[in-house]
């Protein structure tokens, strides 16, 4: 594990509270008032040894751009914070849209979980066969491919919904499967995305994973 001093474990900290409570990492203004750092380039300097050694990831082109990886919660010994997307319908498209501020933590459990991945809210009954119901909270990774009876996150031009991703041999060959007989399948188009696997059902902090197919 790469070595972190106590100024850099501080800075560290201050993000990670700055998520927590606001639901974003703090400017310059805020680094400068409330860790007493001199500049914006000292504050460069060791976001840049924070990010050299692992602990965070930043966006250039993000406004606030910075991301605690998997090695910096670790450090803190504190769970993981997901970020809430949207709702998602589990029915027929419709748009997501990020939540800014809006943070959840997770157990210990799941820390060794990839870094892309997010938290959407489901509305409608089109999955209630696999165990996924109006409200539930589900963990998705993002990744690009996907194995037929994945349950994913398809995006078209109109939104995004939740479904079981099918792929066979006979017509209709590729497409999306509702879980609840009162809905149809979605076939694909050039216009279908799949943005990302459904990993978990998130409740109260703790993770439930697929079981055969389904959350229990």
């Amino acid at each position: 594990m790469q070595k972190i001093t106590k100024r850099q474990k501080e800075i560290l900290q201050f993000i990670y509270n700055s998520y927590k409570d606001k639901g974003f990492p703090p400017d310059f203004g805020e680094f400068r008032e409330k860790l007493n750092i001199s500049s914006n380039q000292a504050i460069l300097d060791h976001l840049g040894s924070l990010e050299k050694k692992g602990f965070i990831l930043r966006e250039e082109k993000a406004a606030r751009g910075i991301k605690i990886r998997p090695l910096g919660y670790k450090t803190l010994k504190v769970n993981p914070l997901f970020p809430t997307l949207g709702t998602s319908y589990a029915g027929t498209f419709t748009e997501t849209i990020e939540i800014q501020g809006n943070w959840a933590p997770a157990s210990g459990h799941v820390q060794k979980l990839e870094e892309e991945t997010f938290l959407i809210k489901i509305s409608g009954d089109s999955m209630i066969n696999a165990g996924i119901l109006e409200g539930d909270h589900l963990l998705v990774k993002s990744q690009k491919e996907f194995v037929s009876g994945d349950i994913v996150l398809a995006q078209t031009p109109e939104g995004t919904t939740v479904k079981r991703f099918i792929s066979q041999d006979s017509p209709p060959y590729l497409y999306l499967k509702p879980e609840n007989p009162k809905h149809k399948i979605i076939l694909f188009t050039s216009e279908v995305e799949m943005q990302g696997k459904i990993i978990g059902k998130f409740e109260k902090g703790i993770i439930s994973s697929l079981s055969q197919g389904r959350f229990i």
